[in-house]
């Protein structure tokens, strides 16, 4: 789907500026009352990658518990790194954190490289991100900036609750034991950057610095290979590639191979999809939770698709889906992102607070009917509990917080727990997924 959805990112950008004030208005002790998450950050770049059915039978139906019990992959082997939701430095509820090795581009990983932590898992965006502040100097330096003609290559990146204005540059990427090289990569708040993001990026406040993202970059491994695809390429619209002098910028076409891309593309094996594997919570959250994202789908034991029972829905170029609740349907804007904190859905039946979480006086059950465009069907059940007493408990993961939002239905963090969540990437294929994009899921 060849868009950057405006009605989102205006909808993200108010619910960020109201959870943005919970630490103010006090709550209780404890970590979560002065960590209210910030809202996803994914859902953002468009891309023009064709979206191609999958290999699955139609008109299939699952039925996935409120209470999924799937346990995660060690960590330990080539294809995978561990992922944590934890307290930080930043204090951000369920936001899945990985560390990303990068390197001088060419080298296979082996000049000038910085190993940095807390970087956001994002299954709904496409490409690395990281902030210049995050990259010491001396790997910084040794990353060569993309030029057109003398110009700097600059990108900006809508999200839903934020933008990031920065260089493209080319660096190694290193994740576990894959190494990608020559990956485009934008480097957000480049110092070396001195224009101004222009007017078409300034739709929602700035991702100046790692506090206001609540990381120290975005790592984005959904189904697109790249963060704008065919559209950028020979007629390239507003808010995405500029070349800039000086204090001017001007719109600039990018080659697909140019473009910031999913990371996980460039390795030499492993490479066709991602799985991000959480492990199951309790009704009253967590202080933390080690999962593991694996690299690659049937192409190792670790990453088995095929013969594994999940359900397989293939997506649009952006990972999305049709989804029904309480009659209403969203088509082709549901979907599962790990960058979202909280399930976000509209339901005017259940309370909420003055920052639009949901807070029920007992925990609720619903579900949620969602259909891929192979025509695959199925109905998840999920828990609402009230926020106020889950960000009470100091805990750090929860898999039942909810907040209300419209015309869409975007399955947060809460959903990944306890669950294998696959993401085939566009153009690439997989026994058990056929070709992607696609999105499939495990409860058990």
């Amino acid at each position: 789907m060849n868009r950057i959805n405006i009605m989102r990112t205006m909808a993200w950008a108010l619910v960020t500026a109201l959870l943005t004030s919970l630490a103010a208005c006090g709550g209780g002790g404890g970590g979560s009352s002065s960590t209210s998450p910030t809202t996803n950050t994914t859902s953002n770049t468009s891309n023009t990658s064709s979206s191609t059915s999958v290999t699955t039978p139609a008109a299939t139906s699952t039925l996935s518990s409120a209470n999924p019990s799937a346990v995660p992959t060690a960590s330990s082997a080539a294809n995978t790194v561990p992922v944590l939701v934890s307290v930080t430095q930043f204090n951000r509820a369920n936001a899945p954190m990985a560390s990303v090795t990068v390197c001088t581009a060419g080298s296979n990983a082996t000049a000038n490289c910085t190993t940095i932590n807390n970087v956001l898992v994002d299954t709904e965006s496409f490409g690395l991100r990281l902030f210049a502040s995050a990259i010491p100097s001396t790997t910084l330096n040794a990353l060569a900036p993309q030029t057109s003609g003398g110009a700097t290559v600059a990108e900006c990146a809508l999200f839903g609750s934020g933008y990031s204005w920065g260089t493209v540059r080319n660096a190694d990427v290193q994740l576990g034991g894959e190494i990608g090289q020559n990956v485009p990569i934008q480097v957000m708040a480049d110092p070396t950057l001195t224009a101004s993001a222009p007017s078409a990026c300034q739709q929602a406040p700035a991702f100046a610095q790692p506090s206001d993202l609540g990381a120290n970059g975005i790592l984005g491994i959904g189904v697109a290979p790249q963060d704008c695809g065919g559209q950028c390429v020979s007629n390239s619209p507003t808010g995405h590639y500029y070349v800039c002098s000086g204090a001017t910028c001007s719109v600039a076409n990018q080659q697909l191979a140019q473009q910031v891309g999913n990371p996980v593309q460039y390795f030499s094996t492993d490479n066709n999809g991602v799985i991000l594997e959480m492990p199951a919570l309790g009704a009253t959250g967590a202080a933390s939770a080690s999962g593991t994202l694996v690299f690659g789908i049937d192409t190792q034991s670790n990453n088995t698709l095929a013969g594994s029972g999940a359900t397989v829905l293939a997506t649009d170029s952006s990972g999305d889906f049709t989804a029904t609740y309480n009659g209403v349907t969203f088509s082709d804007n549901a979907y599962f992102d790990s960058g979202s904190n909280v399930l976000f859905f509209q339901d005017s039946t259940i309370a909420t607070n003055g920052l639009k979480y949901y807070v029920p006086s007992s925990t609720l059950a619903r579900s949620v009917t969602i259909t891929g465009g192979n025509a695959v069907n199925a109905t998840i059940q999920f828990n609402v509990a009230n926020a106020n007493t889950l960000f009470a408990s100091g805990n750090y993961a929860f898999n039942n917080l909810g907040s209300y939002l419209n015309a869409t239905f975007d399955m947060g963090m809460p959903f990944f727990y306890g669950r294998h969540v696959y993401y085939g990437i566009t153009g690439t294929a997989s026994a058990g997924g056929g070709t992607g994009p696609y999105v499939a899921f495990t409860s058990s």
